[in-house]
């Protein structure tokens, strides 16, 4: 006999779980004291929303479905926004929380929430455990779910009292499944469709940012030299600092990315998917959409995709290779003209003086201090589209950037997973001060945890996005503005090292001492949003529409 959560462990390990983020609490003792004889490594943190965070990261990093645990009532309501944010990022993640005994309780309603209905609309597959013998094809069942094609949040609750049971129930053994190939009649459609176009254009969606995806579309972008742009995660599936990048969709229209779009008589959307807008509307000229994802394509009144090849896009990616060659007739030279003009804008804006500092430079010095290989993980906020505009990844997930639910305070979780995941890279949080205070608590835990990681804090006292939108929508400025604590102490605080800058050599100096140094450090960073309106809405639209 087994004590069911010891098999609820044992279950986990059995899928290759090696990490659980969370906080335990009383209902899940048992299972704390299986996890205490267990090979996996619990990851204490200091919120369930912070150790969501961190276990979807997790997921997005390494393919391998994220686990993070909580207890009933108001721990696992404080997953919900972790559960939104694995589900819409398409990060695989499993929630287990605890509950109070289902056969008998002695403390009637304390605490109790329905959190197996609360979850359902927020994940992929949500269960309550009642019976031991059905823990090893129910956390099977989870974690299968969680990273299939579109991959996503899954949670099981486990009760107490079923959780001190004991069942001869035994870990199913592994199983193997492998995704459809896309109809051979829809590859044929699109490499004629491709083919026949004068001027074809690749776009790169979140969905084909997956480790063969990118290796194949690599090989496909070698061989055919067609131009791409990318969503904004869909940034680094390819590599964006050759010719062939024509930018990324960060702004709604009227950007450089935007000519290229209008000049495209074919767009092939790799891996597109429905939480971000499409960067055009079909609507606009006469142009041949392709659509090649693992699912058939959302149809609205923008997008409406003429040809589907619906199947495992790195092996869809593959066929098409195999079935075109460039052709004599293709051109590129409009393209090449705003990819020119873009990166002239990228590097005029990168070199901004002003301090405090524009986001535009600081793009520019954090992405002279990194390798390609590095990796800057941010926070929602308006630094986030200049980041997306102007940061040229090489490499798939080393701009970890949130556009699904786009949720503030998982910056700084985000980067602990990353750290976690990768201890031999540089790795950088980007967070507003807004966003940083939702969940600060946690530099405790990457300070105890030992890891070696750098947060940069963008000061500009205020809910600075917000509050360029209600200046920009004609509102009086209201409610935005608040104070903050002297990070450079609250760093100490927690025993990680504070820094401020006071200047951009003060701060690109503090930088490169800090990405050497072991342990934890915090760098204060003034910045100026203030141009940031007439840039985004005005100026960069009137110097794209002048390319020629």
């Amino acid at each position: 006999m087994t004590k069911a959560s010891d098999l609820f462990i044992q279950a986990l390990e059995a899928e290759g779980v090696d990490h659980v983020f969370g906080i335990p609490g009383e209902e899940t003792l048992a299972l704390l004291e299986s996890l205490r004889n267990s090979r996996i490594r619990l990851v204490l943190t200091r919120h369930e929303q912070a150790a969501g965070f961190m276990a979807a990261t997790w997921g997005r990093l390494t393919g391998r479905t994220g686990v993070c645990l909580a207890t009933l009532g108001p721990g696992a309501t404080n997953l919900v926004t972790a559960a939104a944010y694995a589900q819409l990022g398409a990060m695989p993640m499993l929630m287990i929380t605890g509950q109070k005994p289902v056969r008998s309780s002695r403390q009637g309603h304390f605490q109790i929430v329905d959190v197996v209905d609360m979850m359902r609309p927020l994940t992929k597959y949500t269960r309550q455990l009642v019976s031991a013998d059905g823990i090893p094809a129910q956390v099977r069942e989870a974690i299968r779910r969680s990273q299939e094609e579109r991959p996503g949040a899954t949670h099981l609750e486990l009760p107490q009292d079923i959780a001190g049971d004991d069942t001869e129930a035994i870990v199913l053994p592994p199983t193997y499944s492998r995704r459809p190939l896309a109809e051979h009649k829809a590859v044929a459609a699109a490499a004629d469709a491709i083919r026949a176009a004068r001027h074809p254009l690749l776009m790169i969606g979140a969905g084909a940012n997956r480790k063969t995806t990118s290796k194949m579309l690599r090989a496909f972008v070698n061989r055919l030299g067609i131009p791409f742009f990318s969503t904004q995660m869909g940034k680094g599936v390819l590599d964006e600092s050759g010719p062939l990048w024509l930018g990324t969709a960060a702004l709604s229209d009227g950007d450089f990315v935007h000519r290229a779009i209008d000049a495209a008589d074919c767009i092939v959307n790799i891996g597109h998917d429905v939480i971000e807008k499409p960067p055009f509307s079909m609507h606009r000229g006469r142009r041949t959409v392709v659509h090649v994802n693992y699912s058939p394509a959302v149809v609205d009144q923008v997008y409406f995709p003429q040809i589907e090849v619906v199947g495992d896009i790195a092996n869809s990616v593959w066929q098409l290779a195999e079935l075109l060659e460039p052709q004599p007739h293709w051109d590129f030279a409009f393209f090449d003209r705003v990819r020119e003009a873009l990166c002239a804008n990228v590097r005029e804006l990168g070199e901004d003086a002003r301090f405090p500092m524009a986001v535009p430079r600081l793009v520019a010095e954090l992405s002279r201090a990194l390798s390609p290989q590095d990796i800057a993980c941010l926070d929602n906020g308006l630094f986030k589209l200049w980041f997306a505009r102007h940061a040229r990844c090489r490499l798939p997930n080393t701009l970890l950037l949130d556009n699904a639910l786009a949720t503030m305070g998982a910056g700084l979780p985000s980067a602990i997973a990353a750290a976690m995941v990768h201890p031999d890279r540089k790795i950088v949080a980007v967070c507003g001060d807004g966003g940083f205070m939702m969940n600060s608590q946690e530099l405790e835990t990457a300070v105890r945890l030992g890891l070696d990681l750098v947060v940069l804090v963008l000061r500009d006292d205020a809910y600075g996005m917000i509050k360029w939108k209600q200046a920009h929508d004609g509102y009086a400025s209201f409610g935005m503005d608040y104070g903050n604590p002297d990070f450079v102490r609250y760093a100490a605080s927690y025993g990680a090292r504070g820094h401020r800058a006071g200047s951009i050599d003060d701060f690109a100096a503090l930088l490169r001492q800090a990405l050497d140094a072991p342990g934890v450090d915090l760098i204060e960073l003034p910045v100026d949003y203030g141009r940031d309106d007439d840039l985004l809405n005005r100026e960069i639209g009137e110097r794209a529409a002048a390319v020629r």
